[in-house]
């Protein structure tokens, strides 16, 4: 079977967008739309992808999250035609090139898939795919033959009256031999309204050679929307956000309000996990199943196990056990590793730690770069002070510590197992097993200095 590679037309500026970022890095649901588009390039059987970039070309190489990607510049843009062309190396005249563009993160792997299938089976030069919509305007138009086969295609600003009023659009999306691909291309001109070498103009080209050329009408419109201002950037977000939420409730997830959900695309989620309002979860966050999460809470990168309520918090690049409790108004910062049974309550940091299996942190507390064992209580108000000015320090505690309410334990320091920190100390040195340490000032009370005070 013959190879399948991408080229994927990510040069352009993006004006409309009114933006100091390149447009194909603008972010839906978390990733970029480029992201989206070579994931599902990929995803339909494409062994290799090159991306064409110009505008803000070194930024947008930056940006791209997905790995083994070859680029190729286009420094002046001169049409689509003209893109395609600085990608000739790429070209490869035994395989077949699918053509896609960065700025049309809607497609599915699934539409893709049948393209390369009809192309492959009905033996294509090329297989274009078309759709009919209501408002056709700015977009080229389909030409078909009197037998309903096609013609050319007509750009927009190209076309007669008459032929704008056709609502067969050209997608964008092609898929090419790459041999007539690259045969086409060296014909090009730019003989048009903008001067500039329009790749459709390439399917004439092959089409007068004798090969064979069809437009293939897709089911879905809005797989091909094309994202060129904030608006329609918030209007393809909306229609990803849709279909990502009704797969993970299809698939046994319950979403309280799908409408004020946010779901990223990488996310997985176990069966009968239910999803308040107002959540955002994104990146490769990982829930397991009977899990309760929000209202109103934010997983970045972290994985929850089975059964963990996660109320109004925030947690990001981090793992959290089996039947935890977080929150509410609880903060996981990055590098944290959460036990079972663990209950990270309300107003309560934790950064950089570990949490053994059991251990309580009911309230007002900061667990910051700590090793702390199992079934440890922290009284409410505890604080690791980690931090002495100039580096950091980790302070251990090891298993059936109790912190009293309002304690420092001043890293570097150790807590051995089995002891109990008096409320109100500042700990500065390690604490050995099974001891009570307390560390803080003799009480005093001193007669009469309220009198005094006022009398002066």
């Amino acid at each position: 079977m013959r190879q399948l590679k991408a080229i994927i037309l990510a040069a352009g500026e993006g004006s409309r967008m009114k933006s100091k970022k390149p447009k194909v890095l603008h972010e839906i649901l978390n990733k970029s739309m480029v992201d989206y588009v070579i994931e599902t390039a990929k995803g339909c059987g494409a062994e290799d992808v090159c991306v064409v970039v110009g505008h803000k070309a070194e930024e947008v190489k930056a940006g791209i999250r997905a790995e083994g990607i070859s680029f190729a510049l286009q420094a002046e843009q001169k049409g689509t035609g003209h893109a395609v062309m600085m990608a000739g190396d790429f070209i490869d005249e035994s395989s077949d090139m699918l053509i896609l563009y960065g700025d049309t993160p809607l497609i599915t792997g699934e539409t893709l898939t049948k393209l390369v299938e009809v192309h492959r089976t009905e033996g294509h030069s090329v297989t274009v795919v078309s759709s009919k919509i209501e408002d056709p305007a700015g977009y080229g138009r389909i030409m078909r033959d009197d037998h309903g086969g096609f013609e050319r295609i007509v750009e927009h600003k190209d076309a007669t009256d008459t032929q704008r009023m056709i609502n067969e659009i050209n997608t964008g999306i092609y898929i090419f031999n790459g041999r007539e691909l690259k045969e086409s291309l060296g014909k090009l001109n730019n003989n048009n309204a903008q001067g500039e070498y329009y790749l459709t103009d390439c399917l004439e080209l092959i089409l007068k050679a004798g090969g064979k050329v069809e437009a293939v009408v897709a089911k879905d419109a809005d797989e091909f929307f094309g994202v060129n201002s904030r608006v329609q950037l918030a209007e393809a977000a909306k229609i990803m956000k849709h279909r990502i939420n009704r797969k993970h409730m299809e698939s046994g997830v319950t979403l309280v309000d799908p409408e004020n959900t946010y779901i990223g695309s990488d996310v997985k989620i176990g069966m009968d996990t239910v999803i308040l309002p107002g959540c955002v979860l994104e990146g490769n966050t990982e829930i397991g199943e009977d899990c309760e999460i929000g209202p109103n809470s934010r997983l970045t990168d972290t994985k929850l196990g089975n059964g963990v309520k996660f109320q109004t918090s925030t947690a990001i690049e981090s793992e959290i056990g089996n039947e935890t409790t977080v929150g509410p108004f609880a903060y996981i910062r990055p590098n944290c590793h959460i036990g079972n049974r663990v209950k990270v309550g309300d107003f309560v940091e934790v950064k950089n730690s570990t949490i053994g299996d059991g251990t309580k942190i009911p309230h007002l507390s900061y667990v910051g770069d700590t090793d702390a064992g199992e079934k440890i209580n922290f009284g409410c108000g505890s604080i690791m002070v980690n931090y002495d000015g100039k580096k950091k320090h980790r302070t251990t505690i090891e298993d059936n510590v109790f912190v009293g309410c309002n304690v420092n334990l001043v890293a570097p320091v150790t807590v051995k197992k089995g002891s109990y920190i008096a409320a109100g100390s500042t700990i500065t040195k390690d604490v050995p097993e099974d001891v009570l340490a307390v560390a803080r000032a003799r009480q005093q009370v001193i007669e009469g200095w309220t009198k005094k005070r006022i009398e002066r």
